[in-house]
């Protein structure tokens, strides 16, 4: 099972996405992440999957280019993210396309906790799609 998650800079959605797949699929699934125009992890993200005891640092943003020509071709599910911004594609010949709206956690708040609060919202969000996910595909 190939999984690609997707937003524009894959520095927080779909980072979050990547790190929380990983845990809950573990070694039954191969996820990534990608963007359109790649910036670097926010450390908001990391910090708040910290958190839940899962380490995201090591992570690293990237776009589909500097994927695996493997993993793209035994492509199961694409993954996208966005809510307010285009969110990025890709072409794969057998991959189901999955929409999950999320406002952007990095959009900047008036306070470094109201700025965590909206990662976590994000996080706690993405974590029951996941879940969901995994439960309809048998692997929880």
């Amino acid at each position: 099972m190939n999984i690609l998650f997707m937003c524009v800079h894959n520095s927080s959605r779909s980072m979050l996405a990547e790190g929380l797949a990983k845990h809950i699929f573990g070694k039954n699934a191969w996820i990534e992440s990608a963007g359109s125009e790649p910036k670097s992890i926010n450390p908001c993200a990391v910090e708040v999957m910290n958190e839940i005891g899962i380490d995201i640092s090591k992570q690293f943003s990237k776009n589909c280019d500097q994927i695996s020509p493997k993993f793209i071709v035994g492509l199961d599910y694409i993954v996208t993210l966005c809510a307010e911004e285009v969110c990025p594609t890709m072409v794969a010949q057998k991959a189901k396309r999955i929409h999950w709206s999320f406002t952007d956690p990095s959009i900047p708040k008036p306070t470094r906790e109201e700025q965590l609060e909206a990662f976590r919202v994000a996080r706690d969000g993405i974590r029951a799609k996941i879940e969901n996910l995994a439960n309809e595909l048998k692997f929880s």
